[in-house]
């Protein structure tokens, strides 16, 4: 089922989520503690463990937030009326600003560097981020096979397909820190070209 948006979070909330981001990628999660954390953004331990129950909990609200963003383009308020290749730009833009943010960058940066000691916060990082916007989109795409607008055997690999052209080489760049971030108009140029090689391809159309 799609998910129906939900309402923003608390600025205290926002500025909290913020500020534990900084010093996870400052410092690197193993190093961080969340002394460090409540100085930064002030509140109490009881405050925190109340609300995330952990430093994995806090680590993975994080990862929800942004989550949440990019997956409110796929609302369902939000593509009423839509089709198919208007939603998909709309997610791509949505998804695409969340994986240049700077938050998300250091999020992948933290999950590659403690996939080995931390793999229950790695697959949290996972589950919520890229593997839930797949399962989400994939959703969509059944929605849009049932009209007839597509045709796949499987809605979930091709949701896979699609936000995998959205990461593209582009954000690995970014993540090595081999080039900034993109512009929006080069954001907008490389999720065009991913709408229409995902709907079109890029084949002559000869019967195989």
């Amino acid at each position: 089922m799609l998910a129906v948006k939900s309402g923003r979070p608390s600025s205290r909330r926002e500025a909290l989520l913020q500020a534990a981001a900084e010093v996870f990628f400052e410092q690197g999660y193993a190093a961080t503690s969340i002394d460090a954390i409540i100085e930064r953004a002030g509140g109490s331990k009881r405050n925190i463990y109340s609300e995330f129950g952990s430093k994995e909990g806090l680590f993975s609200a994080i990862v929800t937030s942004s989550a949440d963003m990019a997956l409110s383009s796929l609302a369902i308020e939000e593509i009423e009326g839509r089709g198919l290749r208007e939603t998909l730009t709309a997610f791509g833009q949505h998804l695409m600003d969340i994986y240049m943010s700077p938050t998300v960058i250091g999020v992948y940066r933290i999950a590659v560097t403690e996939a080995n000691r931390f793999p229950d916060l790695v697959k949290s990082f996972y589950e919520q981020g890229p593997g839930r916007a797949a399962a989400q989109l994939a959703d969509v795409l059944e929605l849009a096979k049932e009209r007839g607008e597509i045709r796949t055997d499987d809605c979930q690999r091709a949701a896979g397909h699609f936000v995998g052209m959205i990461r593209d080489n582009l954000h690995l760049q970014v993540i090595l820190g081999l080039r900034p971030p993109p512009s929006d108009k080069e954001v907008r140029k490389a999720v065009a070209s991913a709408v229409e090689i995902f709907l079109n391809g890029v084949g002559l159309g000869q019967d195989k």
